[in-house]
């Protein structure tokens, strides 16, 4: 795997030294955890109802009398794929639900009942998207097939000055892909770059692990249903489909808007593999807010529209982003530096848009 080296810190680069010191000083003086509260807990049930209630109704045949209520109810587990996520494997998987490991493991292992792979995700996202984000060929949050362009650096095709308009199907259509075969394709890119034996995890062992997740995971959530539903079977695969292309689609309006806009600058590296900036200014540089005034928002995504305080503070559950984005923005100000917000989800939307549409035509 390619080793990229970020600036070391010093002068406009003390930056993270800065926000970390009067983050630290914000927790110490409020005298609360960074990590969740009740706040987490109590969401937690609601997101994890939204998607099981709905799937206890569907399986034991109570929506069978009426299609609407049938086809209602797979759409809400869509809706709770998306809050399941966002609001609850997302702090767990980063270590920052709980100070308790087995929390954190329990909860982050809600993924492989979605069809993921939380091993996966944590080399992905944790550490490759996380450490070389917006870098192309590192961050595969970039990585969306022939199809879509994501970043300047990849090549352009003639069929991606449309992706600002169809973009937005593959979007749903590209979860099914990832619980299907992107899991499989992943885990033997990592074998092969040596990421699963710094996991201290055997090709073998991740394999049989993954199938093992799979199987469950189709089992209850398509066969369960074909046999208990009383619905035609093709009524079910159906559902299931909605399902992903709900949750798909709100998964990828929620993490795409943070990083592909007009504000990213897509730096790349030297020929001798060093950037230009240090590791936190990369970050406030590639990296977006959005409606950081909506309650609601904020709720739901499980605080992703505080993209840069989750990117500058992974480890800090994010029920505290509202209060950390004061002092990251003031901060931010003091030493001249960017600190990118769009004001709400639309116009969030429009801008990302807009960001395909540039990368579609030049």
């Amino acid at each position: 795997m390619q080793i990229v080296k970020f600036a070391s810190k010093g002068g406009q680069d003390s930056f993270y030294d800065t926000v970390k010191a009067k983050v630290n000083e914000y927790f110490s003086h409020a005298d609360i955890p960074k990590h969740g509260n009740i706040t987490m807990y109590v969401k937690t049930v609601v997101m994890l109802s939204m998607y099981f209630v709905p799937y206890f109704l569907i399986v034991t045949g109570v929506a069978a009398a009426h299609m609407w209520l049938f086809y209602g109810l797979w759409m809400l587990m869509g809706v709770g794929v998306a809050g399941i996520g966002t609001s609850v494997m997302h702090d767990s998987n980063h270590d920052s639900y709980s100070t308790n490991p087995f929390v954190n493991n329990m909860l982050g292992g809600v993924l492989n009942l979605l069809g993921g792979y939380s091993r996966n995700w944590k080399i992905q996202h944790n550490i490759l998207h996380h450490t070389y984000t917006n870098l192309d060929g590192l961050d595969e949050d970039l990585e969306a097939g022939i199809l879509l362009r994501m970043s300047p650096h990849k090549k352009r095709y003639w069929i991606h000055r449309y992706q600002h308009i169809y973009a937005w199907l593959l979007y749903g259509i590209m979860n099914i892909y990832w619980v299907t075969a992107k899991d499989y394709k992943n885990i033997i890119g990592y074998h092969k770059n040596g990421m699963l034996k710094k996991q201290k995890i055997t090709l073998r062992r991740a394999l049989t692990e993954l199938s093992l997740y799979k199987v469950l995971y189709f089992t209850y959530v398509l066969v369960l249903p074909i046999l208990f539903a009383d619905v035609a079977w093709y009524h079910v695969v159906w559902g299931f489909v909605i399902m992903h292309l709900i949750g798909g689609l709100m998964l990828a309006c929620i993490f795409q808007l943070a990083h592909v806009m007009e504000t990213s600058e897509f730096p790349m590296p030297t020929d001798e593999n060093k950037m230009m900036n240090s590791w936190a200014i990369h970050q406030l540089l590639n990296t977006a807010n959005f409606s950081p005034k909506s309650r609601i928002m904020s709720w739901f995504i499980g605080g992703l529209n505080y993209q840069i305080e989750h990117h500058l503070f992974p480890h800090i559950c994010h029920v505290h982003y509202p209060k950390l984005s004061v002092i990251v923005k003031q901060t931010a100000q003091e030493y001249n530096l960017p600190y990118n917000v769009q004001p709400n989800f639309v116009k969030a939307l429009i801008e990302h848009g807009t960001m395909l549409k540039r990368l579609g035509r030049s």
